[in-house]
């Protein structure tokens, strides 16, 4: 009987107070040894280990379950362990039965378990996408079509022939064998019948420019994870097909690699030198600096390869970077290591991973069709921290670099997330009228709501009427607002595909809104209109006074502790305890000081913040000694500036002044107010469709955006705006009470019938169905532009909300427009 059995079922009568666990892999139940009789029986019972384990009735759980079908073999050797419960844990279920919990991809995806993921599509300036498909093999000759710029040939190779018969940029490429169902290609792919590859993928050009790309993203994002107070070590994985192209010395990928880690060091090191004193002083250089010098001084250090093929070789380097890769994951995290790129040939299965990967680049050809989700799968996991602690309370991205061949790579990973998922993909095309159980039944899941409660409130929103069935709108509603249910969220999974890094600007539409960006970018200086002083002393007193209970005091206490003889030796013994702990109070500052200090950090007259904290002292309202240390003046100082933010136009009115500094440049303009040809495209969204259009009216010639809002603002054409644009970011910086600034969204220049002047017309776009959900600093924020946009410069201001149309704002504001017709037929 093996011993591990033996122990296993021997300890179940042994020791019943502990969990015993066998651990066993399906190579083990398919062996002999499991179902044969064996001469020396357990407890004079079992003579067959099977039946041994059938004893104990144990609960079993299975991993990776899709490798165990339940009309195989081993699926059958199991019965006979006579487990009385099974769990199946997996990731991959074709079917399962009795669910007991179910986390999706679009779940993990949704609720940050895993890293989001960015997609960088390296393609062709002018969209030349060519793709070589195997459709015949008859043992002798291959038959391949090829498509390139829209139209097909075929052409046939024998072994040995070269691929640059097909195509020019294949010249190091030729068939290696084939039979009547597979051709093996030179660079140890196999293709057969209907797979497909770029022929470009083995251009050195493209190679070149997916390695650079990939290399400066990596150290832009190392830079910005080690250089954090908890540091993260990021990896990036390179999969290629030609292995001396990595392996030989002078290979091309190694130089590649080798010469774009080099360059972005000494570029990195160049910043740092920059700095004055890091050169003078060695103890002033930060971690990063030093890491960076280590690896330049040992470029070869920084990546390593596996290959399948390696396991025959006798080198003793390889065999070191093959265990570092594949076993040592800790070594390879290690802050000490200058390892970070690893390159491999896609042999980095199941059973492999690391959580610090953050960039994939695939310069070699998938050739068979596999899952999306499968690629990446690798390196999804979050990320532990240098103390090997996963890092979960933030939000990360798996970059994913491929070429134009794969410029769908993004849809098609939604799509099959949401198809194994099981969630309502279909409903962002189709257009229901009625609010279905399938869609409540999602909404209450995701959002973890009551069925009544969400009936009752789209009701009362008039969202549904009593049957069930959407009012206007009422579809736009539930996809703005419960946008789970419909797969993964927007931002989650995106593509950088073909996004420009500029953004041109309609020269020709500039005249027309040229006054009011001038206008709206004029300096201005922000008052606080108090009468006089006593009348802020009065407003400070009653800020201070209801912070009362939320002050910071120091403190100390006593710890009491014992020394007690314990199995022969003296120890301590620690009488800790939290009711009876006789903590005294204390400050860390001295009363003259705290007091400058706060007057400095909330720049109020000193007298006056004495006086305040005298009188609230008097009236038994504040005792601010207890509290004199830097806790207390960070806390004030945070909630100073959000009262003055909040409370203003409430509690006390502010003003704008004009000043009369130069206005240009602005985002649009240079400095001698001539019109910008682009802009960067970064400040005007995130996010980016190539593919999609724009208003005729738009000022930009692509829809760069923030929210789905935004997007259908940039392409609704209103015949009553002559134009309009998406401000870029902080082109616009409202002073707003507090020391803080807002920037609005939108600018728009509207003609009216009958009118002689245009109406200046801003707007702010909240993705929430109405002003009662904003928070309390946003609604402040927008009630102070709409004080400096309408009394200040006479532009009307308004908030869009979700439930609004852009179209059905504008209609509004335009019927509510107080401008008087023109009389003088000289202005018509």
């Amino acid at each position: 009987m093996p011993i591990e059995i033996r122990d296993f079922v021997n300890a179940s009568d042994i020791d019943q107070t502990k969990i015993q666990i066998l651990i066993i892999n399906a190579g083990m139940v398919n062996s002999d040894t499991m179902q044969k009789s064996l001469d020396q029986a357990l407890f004079d019972r079992y003579h067959i280990p099977f039946e041994a384990i059938a004893s104990t009735k144990s609960f079993m759980i299975i991993d990776e379950p899709h490798k165990f079908s339940t009309i195989k073999k081993t699926w059958e050797n199991i019965q006979k362990m006579k487990p009385q419960f099974i769990l199946r844990y997996g990731a991959t279920f074709t079917s399962y039965e009795k669910l007991v919990y179910q986390l999706t991809a679009v779940d993990a995806f949704n609720h940050h378990l895993v890293k989001g993921m960015i997609a960088h599509v390296t393609e062709f300036e002018h969209g030349n996408q060519t793709v070589i498909e195997l459709i015949h093999t008859d043992g002798t000759e291959a038959t391949f079509k090829i498509t390139e710029n829209g139209k097909s040939k075929t052409e046939k190779l024998i072994k040995s022939q070269s691929f640059s018969i097909i195509h020019s940029a294949m010249q190091d490429l030729e068939i290696e064998n084939l039979n009547k169902s597979i051709v093996l290609l030179s660079n140890g792919l196999t293709m057969k019948i209907g797979d497909k590859i770029n022929p470009y993928t083995y251009s050195e050009t493209v190679q070149e420019l997916m390695i650079k790309r990939a290399i400066k993203n990596h150290f832009e994002l190392e830079k910005k994870l080690l250089t954090r107070d908890s540091k993260i070590k990021p990896l990036t994985l390179f999969f290629i097909d030609q292995i001396d192209s990595y392996r030989k010395a002078d290979g091309k990928i190694r130089k590649m690699i080798e010469e774009q880690i080099k360059l972005n060091v000494e570029t990195l090191l160049a910043e740092y030198e920059s700095q004055e004193g890091s050169l003078f002083n060695p103890n002033q250089k930060s971690f990063y600096q030093m890491y960076l010098e280590k690896t330049y001084a040992q470029i070869s250090a920084t990546h390593a390869g596996y290959f399948s093929r390696d396991h025959a070789e006798k080198d003793e380097n390889i065999e070191k970077e093959i265990n570092e890769i594949l076993h040592d994951k800790q070594a390879l995290l290690d802050l000490n290591n200058p390892r970070r790129f690893i390159v491999s040939k896609w042999t980095l299965r199941e059973g492999w991973d690391n959580p610090n990967v953050f960039q994939i680049c695939k310069l070699r050809s998938s050739g068979s069709e596999i899952s999306k989700l499968q690629e990446v799968g690798r390196g999804l996991r979050l990320p532990v921290n240098e103390y090997g602690n996963r890092v979960k309370d933030e939000i990360f991205d798996l970059h994913y670099f491929v070429d134009f061949t794969e410029r769908d790579f993004v849809k098609s990973l939604i799509s099959e997330i949401n198809l194994k998922s099981g969630k309502l993909d279909s409903f962002k095309y189709d257009q229901p009228t009625q609010l279905n159980d399938e869609m409540i039944q999602e909404i209450c899941k995701s959002y973890d709501l009551e069925k009544n409660t969400l009936l009752e409130e789209l009701t009362q929103k008039d969202i549904i009427d009593r049957s069930n069935q959407f009012k206007a709108n009422g579809f736009e509603f539930i996809k703005k607002n419960y946008p789970l249910i419909f797969g993964v969220a927007q931002g989650r999974i995106r593509s950088t595909e073909r996004k420009k890094d500029k953004v041109k600007i309609k020269t020709d539409k500039f005249h027309m809104i040229k006054n009011l960006i001038e206008i709206i970018c004029q300096k201005v200086v922000l008052e606080y209109q108090f009468s006089d002083e006593h009348a802020f002393k009065n407003f400070l007193k009653s800020f201070l006074s209801s912070q009362k209970d939320q002050l910071i005091s120091s403190s100390l206490h006593e710890n009491k502790s014992t020394i007690r003889i314990q199995n022969g030796l003296a120890v301590e013994h620690t009488l800790d305890s939290i009711k009876s702990r006789n903590l005294s109070n204390m400050s860390t500052m001295k009363y003259s000081d705290f007091l400058k200090e706060l007057s400095r950090v909330l720049h109020i007259n000193l007298k006056t913040l004495h006086e305040s904290f005298v009188e609230l002292n008097t009236q038994e309202q504040l005792a601010i000694n207890r509290f004199l240390n830097q806790a207390t003046i960070r806390m004030l100082k945070e909630k100073f500036e959000h009262a003055l933010m909040t409370q203003a136009t409430k509690d006390f009115q502010i003003a704008y002044h004009k000043m009369t500094h130069q206005i240009h440049p602005t985002k649009f303009t240079d400095a001698q107010g001539n019109v910008l040809s682009e802009i960067p495209a970064h400040e005007i969204g995130v996010y980016h469709e190539s593919d999609e259009s724009v208003s005729p009216n738009y000022l930009l010639d692509t829809p760069n955006y923030d929210s789905e809002l935004e997007k259908e603002n940039i392409q609704s054409n209103i015949n009553e705006v002559l134009v309009f644009t998406k401000l870029p970011k902080n082109s616009i910086k409202i002073p707003i009470a507090g020391g803080k600034t807002y920037s609005p969204d939108f600018a728009y220049v509207l003609k009216i019938e009958n009118q002689s002047q245009n109406l200046n017309l801003i707007i702010e776009t909240k993705n929430v169905p109405h002003s009662g959900i904003l928070r309390e600093e946003e609604s402040a924020k927008i009630n102070q532009a709409k004080l400096f946009f309408g009394t200040t410069f006479e532009i009307r201001f308004e908030t869009q909300f979700s439930n609004n149309k852009i179209t059905d704002l504008i209609d509004q504001i335009i019927k509510s427009s107080n401008i008087p017709p023109d009389t003088n037929p000289q202005n018509a």
